[in-house]
């Protein structure tokens, strides 16, 4: 029997995940701007390629997709919305970049610049899609927020 985890403690907010999303992007961007070690950014990359299409795929089919194979997700995201399919053949090397990256390893795993670029730039292209497709709803959650905040304020008057 699997002990696998059912992603049953991971937010259903699809927003939330955008932001950690969003956290990750920033972080490996400066954490490439001062040089850092290639396998540092691009894990931080791949987390937020994760964050990116679990945030659609919870968006647009309203249940959490456990697992960390960024090919997998780009996948069910492409067939969420044929436009993710652009992403899905330059996705396989991020499953090394779960594990290797964290990890030592026997065989040696060096990311060059070409690695690290092409990284960075599908990170970026998935989240800034991602983003877009759900920034209406974004919006309209934080409006609904900022009116219910209005008329509580409004009440405590």
């Amino acid at each position: 029997m699997s002990r696998r985890n059912t992603g049953t403690n991971d937010s259903r907010r699809y927003y939330e995940w955008l932001d950690h999303a969003e956290t990750d992007l920033r972080a490996a961007r400066i954490l490439r701007g001062v040089g850092a070690d290639g396998r540092t950014v691009v894990y931080h990359c791949h987390q937020a390629l994760e964050k990116s299409f679990k945030c659609f795929l919870l968006f647009r089919n309203g249940r959490h997709v456990d697992g960390h194979n960024i090919t997998f997700l780009s996948r069910q995201a492409a067939r969420a919305d044929r436009g993710f399919s652009k992403f899905v053949d330059r996705t396989p090397p991020f499953n090394r970049y779960y594990i290797e990256t964290r990890y030592p390893t026997d065989l040696p795993f060096e990311i060059g610049e070409r690695e690290l670029e092409q990284a960075f730039s599908l990170a970026e292209e998935v989240y800034g899609a991602v983003a877009r497709a759900v920034m209406y709803e974004i919006k309209d959650d934080i409006d609904e927020d900022e009116e219910r905040a209005a008329r509580r304020d409004e009440a405590d008057l």
